[in-house]
């Protein structure tokens, strides 16, 4: 089963500004390049390990903390079809999911009101 791509590509695009062949990538990581690819192009799921997670964050470069990294493990938790678990823990965040769901589920709503509400959930 083919999973969403959309890790693989921002894992493709990390390895590629890096200057980093598949090859070259998975040689100075000692990785296997086969499943390297499989994951980039969304054959194989983000490893479920936080700590492999957090291996490839550090491979690709990406700093712990930066909007790289934040969105690295997101994808991740996205492509399983999970909610990152440090959101699962804001309470007044959780209680606004069932709303922010019904929202993008019957109404057809702009790119400004997708970026209003970020900005709105930042402030949570």
């Amino acid at each position: 089963m083919k999973t969403k791509p959309l890790f693989g590509d921002f894992f493709k695009e990390k390895r590629i500004q890096k200057g980093l062949t598949l090859r070259g990538f998975c040689k100075a990581h000692g990785l296997d390049p086969g499943n390297i690819s499989k994951l980039e192009r969304g054959m194989l799921p983000p490893p479920e390990s936080k700590e492999k997670l957090e291996e490839y964050a550090s491979n690709l470069g990406l700093r712990r903390g930066t909007d790289d990294w934040f969105q690295f493990f997101d994808l991740a938790a996205a492509s399983k079809g999970i909610i990152p678990g440090e959101l699962m823990d804001n309470e007044e965040l959780v209680r606004s999911l069932p709303l922010i769901f019904r929202t993008f589920r019957n109404k057809k709503i702009s790119k400004q009101q997708v970026d209003d509400l970020i900005e709105k959930l930042k402030r949570t």
